[in-house]
């Protein structure tokens, strides 16, 4: 049977002070949560949610930094202990991505993310990134059953947080219509199991209309730490936009090579859309679409987004160091295969070079 659907967490609602609310938006869901607060925002954050968490009972857990399977296990001993009802997370990411495997792990507990930044599509998504505290590379992709259960999206906080994380979810953003388009051509299925819905590619394309016409000026507004009509828009496209159109249409190369990348020590320091946008440009290398490169390309300059290897840290740039970006991006069963070519390790080698 040939089944296509999309995806979306249960309730996304977003305003500047809306952390105020944050009781108040989660109380249908439990009593007596568990807060894993990231650790780079404990000092700061640790008073408002205390306050906007009422009428919940909270216990509030300071993140450890990485998502990983150890950090996963701590807070789902942490929350068993506490007989919590609730999990919700507040930060980046990897807090993020933490909360939703332990609300899975606990029998399915109602999650709810809010996140501090808009770096990345993962708020919205039914997906942890799961990374090896040893080295930080990607450990596996944790697939789980259910969207968040309310994403709560407070721009006033978001647009406190320096634009180079506005500009990363930019770039994360900008592969999700190029990777959907390439689920669509090659009839891929999305990390879910179905194919896209006429609606997850709508929304992927008009994720990246969105990025185009307004990141530029979203970055300004967060400059000045403003939460303005353009950065209102972009704060909705790299979290709403790309992650219900990610998770719906599909994803390909551009992480795929992100993911191989992460094998690298020197690219630990970057954010995961400066990764992924090194991806799109080396993907449309591999497609052979020097046009759309080149419009990409400016693009990225135009929004503070890297276009060169050098930009993420990888300044000696060896055979090496391409083979283990290449094997990794390439191995049996990873999401290169959405692609509607074969794409080989030499082929990602080559596109490699020419962004050295």
């Amino acid at each position: 049977m040939y089944i296509t659907g999309a995806r979306f967490p249960g309730r996304y609602v977003q305003a500047p002070g809306l952390i105020s609310r944050l009781g108040a938006q989660a109380e249908t869901l439990g009593k007596h949560a568990l807060v894993i607060l990231d650790r780079n925002l404990a000092d700061v954050l640790r008073g408002p949610l205390e306050e906007g968490v009422k009428p919940l009972s909270a216990v509030i857990s300071v993140h450890g930094g990485e998502c990983s399977e150890q950090e996963i296990t701590r807070n789902v001993e942490e929350g068993r202990a506490k007989g919590v009802d609730m999990i919700i997370g507040v930060g980046g990411g990897k807090a993020l991505d933490t909360a939703k495997s332990v609300a899975f792990r606990l029998g399915g507990l109602p999650c709810v993310i809010v996140p501090t930044i808009a770096a990345s599509d993962a708020p919205c998504s039914a997906l942890a990134v799961v990374y090896k505290e040893s080295d930080h590379s990607v450990d596996y992709d944790y697939f789980l059953p259910r969207n968040p259960d309310l994403v709560l999206v407070d721009t006033q906080i978001i647009a406190q947080a320096p634009s180079r994380f506005l500009a990363a979810g930019i770039g994360d953003a900008l592969a999700t219509w190029y990777e959907a388009e390439s689920s669509r051509i090659a009839d891929a299925p999305n990390c879910w199991g179905t194919h896209g819905s006429a609606l997850a590619f709508e929304i992927a394309r008009f994720c990246r209309d969105t990025i185009v016409e307004y990141g530029a000026e979203a970055l300004r507004e967060c400059d000045a730490g403003e939460a303005g009509p353009a950065f209102e828009r972009v704060v909705e496209a790299n979290i709403l936009l790309s992650g219900a159109g990610f998770e719906s249409g599909g994803v390909a190369g551009a992480h795929a090579i992100h993911h191989g990348l992460c094998e690298l020590p020197d690219v630990h320091h970057h954010l995961h859309g400066e990764k992924v946008a090194i991806g799109v440009l080396a993907t449309l290398l591999i497609h052979g679409n020097r046009d759309e490169y080149e419009k990409v390309r400016d693009y990225c300059l135009s929004v503070r987004l890297p276009t060169r290897l050098s930009d993420i840290g990888i300044v000696e740039v060896s055979d090496e160091k391409l083979q283990a970006v290449a094997q990794r991006a390439c191995r049996p069963g990873e999401i290169m295969e959405n692609e509607p070519i074969t794409v080989t390790p030499d082929m990602v080698v080559a596109a490699l070079r020419q962004l050295a």
